[in-house]
This record gives structure tokens, sequence and C-alpha cells, in this order.
């Protein structure tokens, strides 16, 4: 359902593929434009046309772009606010889980490269992003940045490595740090944590680290990323302007907080 005649600009990072991908969807389908990025080529060019042919090529645009390249990732921002208007939604949902060989790496093997690697995507490009949105959120009285969590960000975890954790925790921070940055300003900052999503990223469904995830969760099967875009569709909507600050867990049970 178009929520007006005003359609607002959504930028969703990572947004060609699983979780990012559904996001758009989503974003589109409840009545913004939307622009989304990642660094590969062919899965640019084959979400645009996925989007587009759905929804139309007026409203959507997309762009290769490596989110540690910031002059890149602002050009990126200045084109869709050249486009359209600058963006009133931001879904920061680029990740990276280094995993060589397919496993993660011990945390006494972890090299600087990885290390930084790894913050550069999950939780700089992130701020970066923040820091080009939010401006302009706040001179416009409304906003919505979203940040895509993990579960391994919340418990014990079971999968993922170091690195992948503790950027993934340092959202939580910067989540906090917005929220007092731009209180006040029609800008909310939540964080959405799935649990075990089937995406590129996680495998597939048979694989041994899935059939596991799958045995534990309560509701008895694993998450698909729909599950997560319903949730980021609602929190960029004007119904969720008293949510601010919050950690939504989109898990099926797998972990409750107290």
């Amino acid at each position: 359902m178009i929520q007006s005649d005003h359609l607002r600009a959504a930028i969703v990072t990572g947004g060609t593929t699983g979780i990012g991908l559904a996001c758009a969807h989503k974003l589109l389908s409840t009545g913004h434009r939307v622009a989304v990025f990642s660094q590969n080529n062919e899965k640019v060019d084959k979400a645009y046309s996925e989007l587009a042919r759905a929804f139309g090529d007026h409203r959507v645009h997309a762009a290769t772009v490596d989110i540690r390249n910031h002059e890149a990732v602002n050009l990126f921002f200045k084109e869709v606010t050249s486009l359209w208007e600058p963006p009133q939604v931001l879904v920061c949902n680029a990740g990276w889980s280094p995993k060589p060989n397919g496993k993660r790496t011990e945390f006494s093997r972890i090299t600087p490269n990885e290390w930084n690697d790894t913050l550069s995507v999950n939780l700089t490009g992130a701020m970066v992003c923040c820091q080009l949105a939010a401006p302009a959120m706040s001179a416009a009285g409304f906003g919505r940045i979203i940040f895509i969590g993990s579960i391994a960000a919340r418990t014990m975890p079971r999968i993922a490595g170091t690195s992948y954790v503790v950027s993934k925790s340092a959202l939580a921070g910067l989540s906090r740090a917005l929220v007092g940055e731009y209180g006040g300003t029609g800008i909310t900052v939540n964080t959405v944590a799935p649990g075990r999503i089937l995406t590129d990223m996680t495998g597939p469904a048979d694989s041994i680290e899935n059939r596991a995830a799958r045995d534990r969760i309560p509701i008895g099967r694993l998450g698909r990323p729909d599950d997560v875009a319903a949730v980021v569709g609602f929190l960029a909507s004007d119904a969720a302007s008293f949510v601010n600050g919050a950690v939504i867990d989109v898990n099926g049970g797998e972990f409750i907080p107290i």
C-alpha cells in the first residue's frame, strides 16, 4: 500500500541480494523510491532489472559501489539526491563475514587485514552513510535509520567469527550515539537483529550449520529475508515514530532477551 502521494527516497546498502534485496522490495511496495548499491556488477544489474520490472525504473536506482570507498559512497548519495531528493530512509545492510576455507578464523589467527576489512564494511561503512544522510533528515524533520545487526551480537556466537561479532555489536553503540545526537529532529535509529536467515552468506539449507540452527530454533525453520524486511518496512513507516533506539530480534525464538 502506498503511504502517501510523496514517495520518500530510501537507500539500502548491500541491497542487491538476500536481506538487502528483500528490504528494497518491501520499501518499494510501501511507497518509497529505492536506491541500492553493492560492489558486484552482476548482482547490481540483476537486482536493478528485477526491481525496475516490478516497480518501474523511475522508482529504482542501482550502482556498483564499494562501501569501503568513502568517496564513491559520497558520490552515490549525491546521485540519489540529484535524481530524487536526499534519502529519508537509510537501511545499513551491507555486511561481510570472513570465512577463509569456509570456516571462521580462530581468534589467535585473525590478521589485522581481516579485522580492519570487516569493521570497514560492517561498521565504518554504516557510520559514513549515516554522516551523509542524517543532516538532511534532520533538516527535513523526518528520518529513519535502520541497522541490520545480527544474533551473533546479541548472545554467544555459534558460527560467526570475532571480527564479525565485534563489528555488529558496535552498531548498538553507534545507534545510541545517534539517538542522543538527533533527538527531537524526527529521526529514529533502530537495529534489526536477524537470526539464521537463508541467504548467499549463510549457504544452503542442508548445510551442517543450517541443519543445527533449524533444530534449535523453536519455530522449527530457518528465517527468510522477507521475515527481516517486514520489520524494516515497519520501522521505516510513520507508524514507528515512537520506536527509537530499539533492537528487534528476528530469530524465531533462538535468542530471547530477558
